[in-house]
């Protein structure tokens, strides 16, 4: 049986009224498990796990499109996250029994689907993407909401579904697929946003850094902390412990120290042994052994 995991990202994560209306569509499905949601106010954000099979998965996604689109206002949404929609992103993983392609045709459905029912506008990225530079989450929601309308009179940015016209409450929607990433956040014992984007900007590949790292600076004023925030888009290649050290390492350029770290959604298990692996100081450490043994258990 094939499975799929789908990770949309709401922008709502104040209302706990609002969180649980959109989050209810995806509960006691056949063929679909909510494995996790969590709102985040400083974000206004939520981002909710859910696994199943392909076409159960895109369904109940779907109707949570539409409890989104009638809950959340963005002519009034104010948040830390970039973000040009209500449901703001849809990335779908292939998990078992399916791949990438497959994964893609699943995205490419529910954005005809989006469009059509919701008359929302929608840009395929990453491997969905219909033009390379499409790819880039962060190039295709440019502008964010308020720039959508600008955005929309160059003939170069027509959706790939749906007219050229924000919603009117609901903006556009971005939904694609890729392989898993780790969101990832980092805790800077400073309430400098400048510190916090200068490092930031040091360790994310767009500015010369990692590769596999997209960041950026986030204020938490009721901790009285900022956080370095990334998404690790392939943590086999830049692993969760390098990007802690690398913050370590710049924020003493400061004068600031890192308090502590978390983890947003699900995080593959090996990413985790692997981050053990490397603060234990493990001799003749097989992480592939250790893998294939879990599996078995």
């Amino acid at each position: 049986m094939a499975i799929v995991q789908c990770v949309p990202n709401f922008s709502e994560g104040r209302d706990l009224e609002k969180v649980e209306k959109i989050v209810s569509p995806l509960r006691g499905k056949e063929g679909v498990k909510l494995l996790n949601y969590e709102p985040d106010p400083n974000y206004n954000r939520l981002v909710v796990t859910v696994i199943g099979e392909p076409q159960k998965v895109k369904n109940a996604v779907l109707e949570a499109i539409g409890v989104a689109m009638d809950v959340i206002d963005m002519n009034v949404h104010e948040g830390q996250h970039s973000r040009f929609g209500a449901t703001d992103v849809c990335p779908f993983i292939p998990i078992k029994g399916m791949t990438m392609d497959d994964a893609v045709q699943i995205a490419k459905e529910l954005g005809q689907e989006v469009s059509k029912k919701y008359n929302i506008p929608v840009f395929l990225y990453e491997k969905a993407a219909s033009k390379q530079e499409r790819e880039n989450l962060a190039t295709v929601r440019k502008g964010e909401y308020e720039g959508l309308d600008k955005k929309f009179e160059d003939p170069n940015w027509a959706p790939d579904f749906g007219v050229a016209k924000k919603h009117p409450t609901a903006g556009a929607i971005a939904i694609g697929a890729r392989r898993p990433l780790i969101a990832y956040n980092i805790n800077l014992d400073t309430q400098d946003i400048n510190i916090a984007s200068n490092i930031a900007k040091t360790i994310r590949h767009s500015s010369g850094g990692y590769r596999f790292i997209k960041a950026g600076p986030v204020e938490i004023p009721e901790r009285k902390i900022t956080q370095v925030t990334m998404n690790l888009t392939d943590y086999t290649k830049t692993s969760m412990y390098r990007a802690f050290e690398a913050v370590k390492m710049e924020a003493r350029r400061y004068g600031v120290n890192v308090t502590g770290s978390e983890v947003v959604g699900l995080c593959p298990m090996e990413a985790l042994i692997d981050v053990a692996s490397y603060y234990l100081g493990l001799e003749n450490f097989d992480l592939g052994k250790v893998l294939e043994t879990s599996l078995m258990e």
